[in-house]
């Protein structure tokens, strides 16, 4: 693990701002492997991912942005509104957990498109769990911070 930090520490803050999401991705498993379990097949995830993106072309229509990504503090003011439940959640990430405010604007962005992804007008808490289970990263006077949880499952 220290190597993965020193390796991170090596890539500019310039370049980390560029990038929403940061995912860790764990060793698998050979039983993991081995399960024969129904999983979403890439049909049906290239369908949500072309619908949710169908709706972030519908919501920008009219705008220089065409993806969530994009969006500005005003952007994700009307779009991105969470009721009190999201509200406690995201206070629970920055506050609770000695988190600055900055990776709040990413963990929005990538929850609306989690929601956007199961076709939900509103960002819900669970949307933004996993925004942050997935691991939302910023770069922060050269510490890199991580929002993780457990990572939770993809929803067909």
């Amino acid at each position: 693990m220290c190597s993965l930090f020193q390796y991170r520490s090596r890539i500019s803050g310039l370049l980390l701002d560029r990038i929403d999401i940061h995912i860790e991705v764990p060793a698998v498993r050979y039983r993991d492997l081995a399960d024969r379990s129904e999983a979403d097949s890439s049909a049906s995830i290239a369908r949500r991912v072309e619908r949710s993106r169908d709706i972030q072309v519908e919501r920008f229509k009219g705008t220089s942005l065409h993806c969530n990504a994009q969006m500005n503090a005003r952007h994700l003011r009307k779009h991105c509104g969470l009721d009190a439940a999201g509200n406690r959640m995201l206070e629970l990430v920055t506050d609770r957990l000695g988190l600055s405010t900055a990776p709040s604007p990413r963990i929005l962005k990538v929850a609306r498109t989690i929601a956007d992804l199961e076709g939900s007008e509103h960002i819900r808490e669970q949307h933004l769990s996993e925004a942050t289970s997935i691991g939302v990263w910023t770069e922060w006077r050269h510490n890199i911070i991580s929002v993780q949880a457990p990572m939770v499952a993809m929803r067909g």
